[in-house]
């Protein structure tokens, strides 16, 4: 019987489990704490600290099996997705990981123990590659593991190669590196292509299906190499891949798992065709929309947004060519959890709010898909016989209708044309700027500030401590002591100062010596070590040296109320407005708190007083906070909630407050719900679709917010002359007298207006027995031309008018023609004339026409000039 990529991903966690490593879970596809990543997209980038040696943790073995996308930045699979047999948006990555533990001879003989005996794949379909300098890979393969020399090929180092493509792998430009071997599968003879490193390398009979990597060196920005202290192994194996060639099929499509998604698609959108290339493609993107939405990532016009928003739309364009017209692509979510869940749970979890996000994107696509779809068509039709979309078209799909280049670019595939490529980027290069800064993931792994040992935190217990100093910085270079006047950081080896860490800002203080102040502006960690920046005041400070660590405590314990209250405001949102109400990142300072939560719409005023009011009763209640170490996945049995984004060890720290919430922080907190005191929500916004934010008060802070804002209304009741509760209705009496008196003063201008454009009419010229009326009209407000230009050529019947007025040191002019006279004089001729002289435009009817200008000291010179002008077209 045939394993399922259920029963595989199972059976690799457990071989590597068996064998001392750590399961370690998949990591968020939104990467913590690393700006040179748009999303997770390998096994190893939650290791990267360890890799880079800046990190510690309890074991040095471990085994994942890690969600990955690609879909934006350097790796962009897009465009094949649903077309070839292996490319996805979303795929999982086995991956088993040594650090500093075993190298090249115990990954190998994993590898080939995993494939040959665990899963039994035959020896003799197997071929190796290493690099083609790495001849004790070769040696192993060959002499220990007994794979013929002929079945082992040494593949040279392509100098522009960045990920791997030809046996040395790298990090980035800088960063751990070191050569590779790789595992392929032979599918057989009747298949066309050649081994590995062979003219015919690319046909689809030779898969590569595992890469171990053995990291060697660090590759600094000059390029030398400098050989690791601690060699370590980052292997890679497609779930995909392995389940293809486990279950006897070709394409990555035909395994269980997206045969379950197809055939869900296919009943979705109401076609019997399971081998259409739409179907493979709305299965794959369900996938990686399902996963991004449960990380947090909601669609929107950049970033991280926008290439969710791209792949919704890609599937739901290709659900449309296969007849759906109702939404569907919500409705897969279902067949997905059917699928994962057991693997990952918080698909479950969040499947209200994946549906809901799917659902709303989905129907905000289909308001513009059709007419951006007629706009293609009829693009198409014009191009007669050329192959190519102009740019400007792909342009105007984008920019006007929301269709990505790509979505287009598929459209056009099944026609056989393409789009011009340069001229959409010429066009696009603002947008083109944006997104290479969102997507500019390059860093100098080399210049990361690495401090060996570690601190022991105690600011649990007190705020301040006796401890020596181990390490001293100065312009991110290690050095033996610093004097007054200079700025540093301190490593203690032991200290009561939190360092930034969850959301919560880094403590200040100071440090205290015999002869000496060192003045702690932040507190920062740096792998397993604790920064203390600031500034030398007094003396001299060297490492070796005693000092005393003194925590600023009542900054400490403002913090702490805030920390303290987000937990409680965390639950009572989630309490209120459903369980979909995730935390989606926090700062939580001395002075105020700001808590960013998923929530689709934005809260009404009620439901903000509301959650106030619930967490002040939470407040009121006094529940004591507990804090309790266990494992990690004990503390998730318990229900504990894990803040966004955070990295956790296997020992973590459940804070509990009563029954009112318990959540996995790290955080310094009060010691009764009580000490918050009071809690007040200061504001309530969206920061990005799908994300909301309040920003709060609490204590002290929250009560001066109150005593301003009864010192505001005071001054606000003593103005309308009222007192603190009847304020309101005093205001709304002035402003409702306002609106009355502006009413009286509007209908007196009118007035004025009709009452200077009667005695206008004494002004009338004759132009070649035409009535032709210019003036200035002082004081009138521009707005009221128009009704005085009205006016006027109803009383004159037949003839021309043209009206100014100064206001502001702005010129406004109309010009008037009745409709007798328009095919001798255009109004907006005649308006134009004038306006050219006075530094401006403007344009209109033949009957009617406005202009402005800037230059009000030319205006009479203006004026004087229309009566010759007139007497040429009369």
């Amino acid at each position: 019987m045939q394993m399922t990529t259920s029963e595989l991903r199972t059976a690799f966690l457990e071989y590597f489990r068996n064998h001392g490593h750590q399961v370690v879970s998949s990591s968020s596809l939104v990467p913590h704490n690393d700006p040179t990543l748009l999303f997770t997209n390998a096994g190893m980038n939650q290791f990267k600290d360890l890799f880079l040696g800046i990190e510690q943790r309890a074991y040095n073995r471990a085994v994942t099996s890690q969600r990955c996308v690609r879909a934006g930045g350097k790796h962009n699979d897009l465009e094949n997705v649903g077309y070839t047999a292996r490319h996805h948006t979303f795929f999982e990555m086995l991956g088993n990981f040594s650090f500093g533990d075993y190298f090249k001879r115990d990954a190998i003989r994993f590898a080939w123990g995993f494939l040959t005996g665990e899963v039994k794949l035959p020896k003799d379909k197997l071929w190796i590659t290493v690099y083609e300098t790495d001849d004790e890979a070769f040696d192993i393969w060959n002499k220990e593991i007994g794979v013929p020399a002929e079945r082992i090929v040494r593949i040279g180092d392509n100098k522009g190669a960045r990920f791997a493509s030809d046996n040395f792998w790298t990090m980035g430009d800088t960063g751990p590196c070191g050569p590779c071997t790789e595992i392929f599968y032979d599918h057989g003879e009747q298949i066309w292509g050649g081994p590995p490193g062979s003219p015919e390398e690319d046909g689809d009979r030779y898969i590569e299906i595992w890469n171990l990597v053995f990291m060697q060196f660090n590759r600094h920005a000059d390029g030398t190499m400098e050989p690791l202290p601690k060699p370590s192994v980052d292997t890679g194996m497609g779930l995909e891949r392995i389940a293809t060639i486990l279950q006897g099929v070709h394409s990555n499509y035909e395994i269980d798992l997206f045969q379950a998604l197809i055939k869900a698609a296919a009943e979705a959108v109401g076609t019997r065709d399971l081998d259409n290339k739409s179907l493979r493609v709305i299965a794959d993107h369900i996938r990686s929309c399902s996963f991004l939405i449960a990380d947090g990532v909601m669609p929107s016009n950049e970033g991280r947004g926008y290439v969710l928003r791209r792949i919704i739309r890609r599937a739901v364009r290709h659900g449309r060519k296969l007849g759906a017209t109702a939404s569907f692509f919500h409705t897969l979510v279902g067949a997905l959890c059917e699928q994962m869940s057991d693997a990952y749970p918080e698909l479950n979890t969040q499947r209200g709010l994946i549906e809901k996000v799917l659902r709303l994107e989905e129907e905000q696509f289909a308001r513009t898909l059709d007419r951006g779809l007629q706009l293609l068509e009829d693009a198409i039709v014009e191009l007669g016989g050329s192959k190519v979309l102009p740019g400007e078209v792909v342009f105007k799909l984008y920019d006007t209708y929301g269709f990505p280049a790509d979505l287009t670019a598929d459209v056009l595939r099944d026609r056989e044309l393409s789009i011009d490529e340069a001229g959409f980027e010429s066009l696009m290069n603002q947008q083109r700027e944006r997104a290479k800064e969102a997507s500019n993931f390059g860093a100098d792994y080399t210049k990361v500030l690495k401090v060996e040992g570690r601190s022991d935190f105690t600011g649990y217990q007190h705020l301040a401590d006796a401890t020596q100093v181990t390490a001293l910085f100065r312009d991110g270079e290690a050095v033996p002591a610093l004097i007054a006047g200079e700025e540093g950081a301190v490593v203690l080896a032991k200290t009561p100062f939190y360092a930034e860490s969850g959301g919560q800002v880094g403590d200040a203080g100071v440090l205290k010596m015999d002869d000496g102040l060192f003045v702690v502006k932040d507190t920062q960690k740096t792998g397993n070590a604790i920064l203390h920046l600031g500034y030398l005041e007094l003396g001299t400070l060297e490492v070796g040296e005693e000092v005393t660590a003194e925590v600023d405590g009542d900054r400490r314990n403002a913090t702490a109320l805030n920390h303290s209250v987000t937990h409680l405001l965390h639950a009572c949102l989630r309490k209120l407005l459903g369980k979909h109400v995730v935390q989606k990142g926090s700062l939580v300072g001395p002075d105020r708190l700001r808590f960013d939560f998923s929530h689709l719409e934005a809260m009404s005023a009620q439901e903000v007083r509301e959650v106030e009011d619930m967490v002040n009763q939470e407040i009121r209640a006094n529940h004591a906070v507990s804090t309790e170490l266990m494992d990690l996945d004990e503390a998730k049995e318990t229900g504990a909630m894990a803040q966004f984004g955070e990295k956790y060890e296997d020992e973590v720290r459940v804070v509990a407050m009563g029954d009112a919430s318990t959540e996995l922080c790290g955080g310094t907190h009060v010691q009764r719900t009580g000490d918050i005191g009071l809690f007040k929500i200061l504001s309530e916004s969206g920061i990005a679709a799908g994300t909301r934010r309040i920003e709060a008060v609490t204590g002290a802070a929250a009560l001066a917010y109150l005593h301003q804002l009864d010192q505001e209304i005071a001054q606000t009741a003593g103005l309308v002359k009222g007192d603190l509760f009847s304020v309101s209705a005093k205001v709304k009496q002035v402003l409702e007298r306002s609106r009355q008196l502006e009413k009286e003063v509007k209908q007196l201008k009118a007035k004025l207006t009709a009452h200077a454009g009667a005695s206008l009419l004494e002004q009338v010229r004759e132009v070649n027995g035409i009535k032709v009326l210019v003036a200035n009209l002082d004081g009138v407000d521009a707005k009221s031309l128009r009704g005085s230009l009205d006016d006027l050529k109803n009383k004159l019947q037949s003839g021309v008018v043209l009206l100014a007025t100064v206001n502001d040191d702005k010129v406004s002019l109309i010009a008037g023609v009745t409709k007798d006279l328009t095919d001798k004089v255009k109004a907006g001729e005649l308006v134009n004339v004038v306006a050219q002289q006075v530094g401006g435009k403007g344009g209109g009817r033949p009957d009617m026409a406005q202009a402005g200008g800037t230059e009000p000291a030319r205006l009479p010179t203006a004026l004087a000039s229309v009566t010759p002008w007139l007497t040429e077209r009369l």
